[in-house]
């Protein structure tokens, strides 16, 4: 468990309380949450030993980051393992109204350098909305480090008054994606129904909602851009969850 004694500075007491909570994750064997808790009080700590003077407490801070810092490296050892033994499962509940949930944040961890073919398998990629979504995920993709060239994507096609707008928004996606030398295939099927994206360097998500699980706007869009904007352009687009 973490000690209580360091001083009452917000740091120090930013890094006691996160660290207490590193140690409870790992006593219930939540592994990849009590890694982050560690590695950010891990760095509370860091801030708390620069500002102390004293150097019986610096003796002390220091001997208390090492040990974190073995820990958290035990754990990431074990991670990595898992991973790479095919075992590694995450689970992540994307409570209403939660934010802080973009598509970088929970797909970044998966995408490196030899990220370059994208398999996106999702039957609502059909309203206005939903093709603006799509249009951030690859926005998304197109971000370093990955290299991607080819996106797949698997939908179902919109059988009433929208399916105009649904192939239009996706034509105009592509042609975006075009110019930035990405190669967009899409393909259209009745009966799909469950929704996974697939990266080429062996990761696969099921995500319930599929790409879908932002609130819808409250202003109707009627339109996609025809240019796939720079990843700092915020105007236009659908904001998440608040």
């Amino acid at each position: 468990m973490a000690k209580s004694g360091l001083g009452q500075d917000p740091e120090s007491t930013a890094a006691v309380t996160v660290l207490k909570r590193a140690v409870e994750l790992d006593s219930e064997s939540r592994y990849p949450q009590a890694l982050l808790c560690y590695q950010e009080g891990i760095d509370l700590l860091l801030q708390v030993l620069k500002g102390t003077k004293d150097n019986t407490k610096r003796c002390n801070l220091r001997e208390r980051i090492s040990k974190y810092m073995d820990r958290a490296e035990n754990i990431k050892k074990y991670l990595d393992q898992e991973k790479e033994d095919g075992k590694y499962h995450k689970q992540i509940k994307i409570e209403e109204n939660a934010t802080g949930f973009s598509y970088g944040s929970l797909f970044r961890e998966y995408l490196n350098e030899t990220v370059t073919e994208v398999w996106i398998e999702d039957p609502y990629i059909r309203h206005t909305h939903q093709l603006y979504n799509f249009l951030r995920f690859c926005e998304m993709l197109m971000k370093r480090p990955c290299k991607v060239k080819t996106i797949h994507l698997l939908t179902s096609l919109d059988e009433g008054s929208e399916q105009v707008q649904q192939s239009r928004g996706l034509k105009e996606i592509e042609e975006s994606l075009r110019s930035h030398g990405v190669l967009l295939e899409v393909q259209y099927s009745s009966s799909i129904h469950d929704r996974e994206i697939r990266f080429n360097n062996g990761w696969m998500i099921k995500i319930g909602r599929g790409l879908d699980y932002f609130k819808k706007p409250q202003i109707q869009v009627t339109f996609l851009p025809r240019i796939l904007m720079p990843t700092n352009y915020n105007r236009g687009r659908i904001p998440p969850k608040e």
